[in-house]
């Protein structure tokens, strides 16, 4: 009976563990790095997509998270001109949100979730809240519109 009750235990103790992780996962084709997003776009001639989110207590970036950023169409059509880089500040990961806290202060981030768009040099050209477009096809158009009002700045 105690082996069974044992093994109940560690099952369920991993399924949690799992469960919570499920926030902490990286997304695909999203990078944490910044510095490298930016040695990576200097050398691939790309612009940089930054979010700013709070992926385990913030509804409008959970959305965004759901509705947009984990689809494969946008993480494929996005990657043709943008390094994307998530930055997470989550409540459930003090570790992660304090690494990236010098980020949010450089950046002035002021509300989540926050897209900053940046030249490969690092420049940054536009700022939105993410969840102004939360669709994909809306997103990718308000990039392609942020693109071209870049390249006649």
């Amino acid at each position: 009976m105690m082996k069974a009750i044992t093994w109940l235990a560690s099952f369920t103790v991993g399924v949690a563990a799992l469960s919570a992780s499920a926030f902490a996962t990286t997304l695909e084709g999203w990078s944490t790095d910044l510095d490298k997003a930016f040695e990576k776009a200097k050398a691939e001639k790309k612009n940089v997509l930054v979010e700013f989110t709070g992926s385990d207590w913030c509804p409008p970036c959970i959305a965004m998270r759901k509705n947009v950023f984990s689809k494969k169409e946008f993480v494929e059509a996005a990657s043709k001109k943008f390094i994307l880089v998530e930055l997470d500040f989550p409540q459930g990961n003090k570790e992660l949100k304090e690494k990236n806290e010098p980020l949010a202060e450089k950046y002035k981030i002021e509300g989540f979730p926050t897209v900053i768009l940046f030249n490969p040099e690092g420049k940054e050209f536009t700022r939105f809240f993410a969840s102004e477009y939360p669709k994909v096809d809306a997103f990718l158009k308000h990039l392609d519109a942020s693109l071209e009002k870049k390249d006649l700045d």
